[in-house]
């Protein structure tokens, strides 16, 4: 991999009011030091200062820095037989954190006995501040690298997505065509799915976060299959709509709305435009066919080492799209105990405006 993480923590450090940051095992873990731990109930945690990076961590854990002669780390290592608050004592002297000094943290991931630990160490718990919206901010800037990281992982899915359909037919069940999706990503070179796959027949694919089951496909029904696969740790996200047979007119006229309302957004994403324009572009589309109120959910959302992250592409969102981020388009349509159609591609903002990743056909298929 090669990034330069020090950079990283030099620019969070410029767009912070704070002495130092702490961070837990998570995404942003990952991002700004390229290591992975658990999120468990053995204390892990990263400080970043303005003079380098500091880590309170098990002694199990300390053969992940032996070749991060990159990072250039201090450590404070503790072990189970001896308990970890020492270890916070030491870092929080060592790194002077202590008395009148701020603490930046991520409040979506540090927990509170971690948050209560650095008080017991000496951390004034009223001087810190939660500065996760910076973190995703910078990470939703995504740089050459992970661009060609999402690219592999929607390639690799795309791929697995066009075998399934050769293999499914009627009388399979959701979770027959999960296993089946699942196998075909491995084959192809996945790491491990971007979140459990969403596999959807008939009246439940109007269920935007359905879980599958043994509902059987039958001829004339809808197929949604909403999925991703990770490669080089980064995710795809992709959902695409069919029908086993022939689709009624009834169904042609909702997924034609959904289809021109992703299209519509993808074509208004740019530079300098806002979340919340791009949300309205692909509403009034919907709205217009007459299935505004069947439109029950933002339009798109920030795609990076989460799959969910910085920017939301969402109604009341002012933030201004910037040139490197990367996130979906997913408009749909859901019709209780009828069935429901989503079209979502992942993209980029690019200097002119936007580019799709994902190229899998989005016309209407019948298998």
């Amino acid at each position: 991999m090669n990034v330069d993480f020090l950079a990283r923590c030099e620019q969070l450090m410029a767009s912070v009011a704070v002495d130092a940051v702490a961070i837990v095992p998570s995404a942003n873990m990952v991002y700004f030091t390229g290591l992975h731990f658990h999120l468990s109930e053995r204390p892990t945690m990263a400080f970043i200062t303005r003079e380098g990076i500091a880590f309170i961590i098990p002694q199990l854990e300390l053969t992940k820095l032996d070749h991060r002669a990159d990072l250039k780390p201090r450590t404070f290592a503790w072990s189970d037989a001896n308990g970890y608050q020492q270890a916070f004592q030491d870092a929080l002297s060592a790194l002077r954190l202590t008395g009148d000094k701020t603490l930046g943290v991520d409040g979506m991931t540090m927990r509170v006995f971690e948050w209560l630990a650095l008080g017991q160490a000496g951390l004034k718990l009223d001087q810190t501040q939660d500065v996760g919206q910076q973190l995703l901010l910078q990470r939703a800037i995504k740089t050459p690298y992970e661009l060609n990281a999402l690219k592999h992982a929607i390639l690799i899915a795309e791929e697995a997505l066009a075998k399934t359909l050769e293999r499914v037919h009627v009388g399979m069940t959701e979770v027959q065509i999960v296993s089946v999706l699942s196998e075909e990503l491995q084959t192809g070179g996945s790491e491990g799915h971007s979140f459990e796959p969403i596999v959807l027949i008939g009246e439940k694919s109007a269920l935007p976060h359905g879980n599958p089951s043994d509902r059987v496909l039958a001829q004339n029904e809808v197929l949604l299959i909403d999925f991703g696969c990770r490669k080089d740790g980064y995710p795809s996200d992709i959902t695409r709509t069919f029908v086993m047979g022939t689709p009624s007119n009834d169904f042609r006229r909702i997924y034609e709305a959904v289809k021109e309302a992703n299209a519509a957004a993808r074509a208004f994403a740019k530079p300098g435009v806002t979340c919340e324009a791009v949300d309205s572009v692909a509403r009034a589309v919907i709205e217009k066919a007459g299935f505004g109120q069947y439109f029950t959910h933002r339009t798109g959302h920030g795609l990076g080492l989460e799959v969910h992250e910085l920017p939301n592409i969402s109604p009341n969102n002012d933030m201004v799209l910037q040139v490197g981020m990367v996130f979906t388009i997913e408009p749909g349509i859901y019709i209780p105990n009828v069935g429901g159609v989503r079209i979502e591609d992942n993209v980029v903002i690019t200097e002119t405006g936007s580019e799709s990743l994902t190229t899998f056909p989005r016309d209407l298929q019948t298998l």
